[in-house]
C-alpha cells in the first residue's frame, strides 16, 4: 500500500483554487494508477479541504483509494464558523478513516497531528507558498525522514 500525506496553508488564494485544483487533480489521478490508496488528510481549512474534498472525487473513479482523515484533537472546530464546520462534518462524515492524536486541543497537537500526517507516507504533497508555519514544518518533517515532497506551488 501506498500512502500520500497533504499539508498547506489555511488560505488558499481564490484567483490560483482553479490552477491548484486542476494541477492537484492531475497528481492525484496519476498516483492512483501507480497504486496509492491512502491519502491522509489533517482537517484544517485551506489546502487541507480542499486536498480531502479532491481525493473524495478521486474515490468515485478509483474505489480502492481511501481517504484517511489524521486530525489534531476532538475540538479542533471549536471557534470556526459554522459554514466552515458543515464542511468539515460532511468530510468527517465521508472519510474512510478517522484518528484524533489528542482528546483536546494543546500546545503542541497541531505539529503531533503534522508528524502522523508524514510518518509511514511515501509522499507528501503540499501548498507551500511562505516559508513558515505548520506547513513548512511538516515539509522540513517529511524531507527530515526522506518521504519525497512535491509542492504543487511550484507548478502554478
Amino acid at each position: 500500500m501506498k500512502i500520500c500525506c497533504f499539508t498547506g496553508h489555511r488560505t488558499v488564494p481564490p484567483e490560483l483554487s482553479p490552477d491548484l485544483i486542476r494541477v492537484l487533480d492531475a497528481h492525484l489521478e496519476r498516483l492512483a494508477d501507480e497504486g496509492f490508496t491512502e491519502f491522509r488528510a489533517g482537517g484544517a481549512r485551506g489546502f487541507d479541504t480542499l486536498a480531502a474534498l479532491r481525493v473524495l472525487e478521486l474515490r468515485k473513479r478509483h474505489p480502492t483509494c481511501r481517504l484517511s482523515l489524521i486530525l489534531p484533537c476532538k475540538d479542533q472546530t471549536k471557534f470556526w464558523k459554522s459554514g466552515e464546520r458543515a464542511l468539515f462534518d460532511d468530510i468527517l462524515q465521508r472519510a474512510d478513516s478517522v484518528r484524533y492524536v489528542e482528546e483536546h486541543y494543546h500546545a503542541g497537537c497541531m505539529y503531533a497531528r503534522n508528524r502522523a500526517l508524514v510518518d509511514g507516507s511515501d509522499l507528501c504533497i503540499a501548498f507551500l507558498m511562505q516559508n513558515r508555519g505548520g506547513t513548512l514544518y511538516t515539509c522540513a518533517y517529511a524531507l527530515k525522514n526522506r518521504v519525497e515532497l512535491l509542492n504543487l506551488a511550484d507548478e502554478i
